[in-house]
């Protein structure tokens, strides 16, 4: 053995520095001849490995790949991983020593050994290590060759990289120029789409990088030794231009602009490629590029249409639309089979054209289905032609009351009500659009039509429990009662009234009544009838009213501009809910609070029904005095906060110069709220004066009012204390967050464009500050204000904000670390800030992140590294740069050789 190694070391020696090549084919045979093994190959070279010459370390290295590609087949897995660690730590080696170490990965990745996650491992090292288009053509082969070795073993690993696996291959092919090296590219690219490797958001980066070859422009010189010919070049690229549908919006523009070239050959490639992409477009067509079909065949039948007759000539619309009606007609008749749908598109894009296509189309195309639709038995296929069906009586721009379909009116209208008592609900859905659709038409339901129609509506509502069923009936239910109120009036409204009041249905029956009731409410007439109707449900559970209560809200938004709607409301509805409101308080006073949330809720959506911008209201002093003394010494916690915030809204509207009372430091309320409860720590009623001083500070905050500062202030001051701190720094969330009940726009509340901004302008300092010097106790405080500050519009308190948290993320407190989530939702949609200065701070705070400990943001990683691929394409180079070093960094995190 000692023989053997004398011999090893013999051969290295002479191959390093003798330079005598021929000794690495010489140590090649001693290893398959298994007089040496591989390892010990690697131990004989250790001197040369780790000399400090690049020219000494670059033989040892070439000798150690040369060997390889002769034996990779016999290595074991051990040795692999081995092998595999060494070159991807060699790609970081000197220059001249680059090509060797490709030459081995390219050898080892053909193993069948290779140990899992290697090739990730692999593909990362040259990715990040290595600029593929600085190399010579052959070390960028040797790249491309691993690829797609390493495509062919491990697919499922290389699928596991996503998106950053067709980035790298991307920056890896950009600027290739060599034919060879371009066969090899485009197979690389051919696996990518033919195997269905995810492109994720580089569908137009991968497409761009291959289509710059289109059309390929190659003329091999005279007995050129490699080969490769015109015809290869162009088969593979249109391989990959037309391998997938999305590509399609892409690749059409690029034809047509090449269509335009001199070159002969260039217009019959990209004729050629037309063709092929045509194929596979109709295979697999996307929604962008079906559209754009249909718009085309629309636009040409339009301009069909405006075509000059002479009674000499040809009507060039008819002849055109019988070659589509000869094509998709016969597909109608076949529902269960796949293209009945594209038919129907086609035809209902060129019926809805021009009027006189839709009069050929339909005369053709509506007999056709309905005879289909009564020859047919099974529900799946009614229900198909049903659907199309529909497309065809859907009212357009073009629809008249002549239209060819009245001649139709009894057929169609018989079509869908027997539809509407088959047992199928999917069926009953689809006709009750089509119902929709015959309604909104002229002509098309007669008065006896409309009452079988509201009759078959009023069934379905009492019968039918399937929810998308009954959700389509509602709609319908709707849409006819706008066009025909008379026949709901009598009909639909009466039948709902008697089951309600019946007793005998259950809660979900009379749940579907209420719902559509508030739908047909939209006339005045009809809301008279159906409102009182929904008053009458209040007797039931607390779950009614609560839904009563909803759908009268929905009747009031659809008839805001009403005034006889109004009126009845004010009138009637709102004593009447006034008055269940107050009932309702008094019983469950003193009751606990088990249904709070169905009481706020009714109150909530009475109040948000009914705000109007002026109400002169009497005795206003005297409501203020009178809130704010409830809002300080009730002790529910219901009652206190809607005084509160009573108290609050009415401030907020007074008009300047007449509320001194209230708005002065010397006030009695604000003395009240500042001097005396919050001050007193053993007061019962802290809290209370806290929501007053929370409420009001956010009126005064809405518009303006300098008083607001002082009141904020005073919210600082609350976040060290220590009974009170947490809900001061929840208030902060108050006063920036919109309220649904109170101080908003539809209250007509008085809010000043950009408050949120003038707030965060002047006290993103103090939060800061405050968060930097805090005790660890008070940053669970601070910490919400700060990630508030991130999400202010305002660009100058996002950079300052963003540039206070920088140092505080190299060493954060343990409750940063609980607010990670948080805090990644808001650095990352800074990135893409339209402010340079924040973009790159916001970069810095992502890369100082990957700093802190490896389990607490490794789940983050992938949604970190795609959201920085924006950046990455950054017009500004500082940006660029950031957002550079910042992926390097999270693409090392948890991978191995990483920190």
């Amino acid at each position: 053995m000692a023989a053997d190694n004398s011999v090893l070391l013999g051969l290295v020696e002479e191959f390093v520095s003798g330079q005598v090549d021929s000794k690495a084919a010489e140590t090649s045979t001693g290893v398959k001849n298994g007089q040496f093994t591989i390892l010990q190959l690697v131990e004989a070279l250790g001197v040369s490995l780790s000399s400090s010459q690049p020219q000494t370390r670059g033989r040892g290295v070439q000798l150690l790949s040369q060997v390889l590609q002769e034996c990779y087949s016999s290595l074991s897995e051990r040795e692999v991983e081995v092998l595999l660690a060494f070159y991807e730590n060699r790609l970081k080696d000197h220059y001249v020593i680059i090509p060797h170490v490709l030459q081995g990965l390219k050898a080892l990745t053909k193993c069948s050994v290779l140990p899992p996650g290697s090739a990730v491992s692999v593909l990362k090292s040259i990715f990040q290590d290595i600029h593929v288009q600085s190399l010579m053509l052959a070390e960028r082969s040797c790249v491309y060759n691993i690829l797609i070795s390493l495509m062919e073993s491990k697919e499922e690993e290389l699928k596991g990289l996503g998106a950053d696996f067709i980035f790298g291959f991307v920056q890896s092919v950009d600027g290739e120029r060599d034919p060879r090296n371009l066969l090899l590219a485009f197979q690389v690219a051919r696996n990518i789409i033919q195997r269905g490797y995810d492109l994720g958001k580089f569908v137009e980066e991968l497409f761009e990088v291959m289509s710059c070859y289109f059309p390929i422009d190659f003329s091999p010189p005279p007995s050129d030794p490699r080969g490769i010919t015109q015809e290869e070049l162009v088969l593979s690229l249109r391989a990959v231009l037309t391998g997938t549908s999305q590509f399609a919006e892409f690749l059409l523009p690029l034809i047509i602009e090449k269509l335009d070239s001199d070159i002969q050959s260039a217009k019959v490639d990209s004729l050629q490629t037309l063709f092929v992409s045509c194929v596979q477009v109709s295979q697999t067509a996307s929604e962008r590029v079906e559209s754009a079909g249909l718009s085309a065949l629309s636009a040409l039948v339009s301009c069909l249409s405006r075509s000059v007759l002479n009674s000499d000539s040809e009507d060039v619309l008819q002849v055109f639309l019988s070659l589509v009606l000869k094509d998709c007609q016969h597909h109608l008749c076949e529902p269960d089979l796949k293209l009945v749908w594209p038919s129907a598109k086609l035809l209902q894009a060129a019926a809805g054209a021009s009027y006189r296509a839709s009069l050929i189309v339909s005369a053709a195309i509506i007999p056709a289905l309905l005879e289909q639709y009564n020859n047919r038995t099974q529900c799946a296929h009614r229900r198909t032609l049903l659907e199309v069906l529909q497309g065809f009586v859907q009212p357009t721009a073009l629809s008249r009351p002549d239209s060819v379909l009245v001649a139709f009116q009894q057929s169609l209208c018989g079509v869908v009500f027997s539809a509407l008592t088959e047992s199928s609900a999917g069926l009953q859905v689809t006709a009750t659009r089509v119902l929709s659709a015959l309604g909104q038409q002229p002509g098309l339901m007669a008065q006896t039509d409309v009452e079988k129609a509201v009759d078959h509506l009023s069934r379905l509502i009492l019968e039918e429990d399937d929810p998308k069923l009954s959700s389509a009936v509602v709609e319908c239910s709707g849409s006819l009662a706008h066009l025909h109120p008379k026949a709901f009036i009598s009909r639909l409204i009466p039948r709902l009234k008697e089951e309600i009041l019946s007793g005998q249905s259950d809660a979900a029956v009379r749940q579907r009544c209420v719902t559509a009731l508030a739908s047909v409410s939209s006339l005045p007439s009809v809301v008279q009838e159906s409102a009182p109707v929904l008053l009458q449900v209040c007797g039931f559970s607390v779950e009614e009213v609560a839904a009563v209560c909803i759908s009268l809200q929905k009747i009031a938004e659809h008839a805001r501009d009403s005034e006889e709607i109004g009126r009845f409301f004010h009138d009637i509805i709102i004593p009447h809910l006034l008055g269940l409101c107050l009932q309702a308080a008094l019983q469950t006073r003193d009751a606990g609070q088990p249904s709070e949330r169905k009481k706020q809720h009714l109150w909530d959506s009475t109040c948000h029904s009914f705000t109007s911008p002026q109400v002169e209201i009497p005795e206003i002093d005297r409501l203020l005095l009178q809130l704010e003394d409830l809002s300080c010494t009730c002790t529910h916690l219901f009652s206190f906060t809607s005084a509160a915030k009573c108290f609050a809204g009415l401030v907020n509207k007074r008009p300047a110069g007449t509320h001194r009372i209230y708005l002065l430091p010397q006030s009695h309320a604000l003395n009240f709220v500042i001097s005396v409860e919050l001050e007193n720590t053993s007061s019962a009623q802290r809290t209370q004066a806290f929501t007053l001083l929370l409420w009001v500070s956010k009126a005064l905050l809405l518009r303006y009012h300098p008083l607001s500062t002082a009141l904020t202030d005073q919210l600082f001051a609350l976040l060290s204390d220590p009974a009170l701190g947490s809900q001061a720094a929840d208030g902060f969330g108050v006063l920036m967050s919109d309220c649904l009940d109170v101080l908003n726009r539809g209250c007509h509340a008085d809010v000043r464009i950009m408050y949120r901004q003038r707030f965060f302008a002047e006290n993103s300092t103090k939060l800061v500050q405050g968060f930097n010097s805090a005790e660890q106790v008070k940053v669970n405080e601070l910490l919400p204000l700060l990630l508030e500050a991130l999400s202010c519009a305002d660009q100058a308190v996002q950079l300052s904000t963003l540039s206070c948290l920088q140092p505080v993320l190299l060493e954060p407190p343990e409750a940063l670390r609980n607010q990670l989530e948080a805090l990644f939702s808001r650095l990352l949609a800074l990135t893409t800030s339209p402010a340079m200065k924040v973009r790159i701070a916001s970069l810095q705070c992502v890369h100082a992140l990957s700093r802190l400990p490896e389990h607490t943001v490794l789940p983050f990683r992938a949604r970190v590294l795609k959201a920085l691929a924006v950046p990455l394409d950054d017009k500004k180079r500082l940006v660029r740069k950031e957002a550079v070093a910042a992926r390097a960094e999270w693409f090392l995190l948890g991978s191995p050789g990483g920190r």
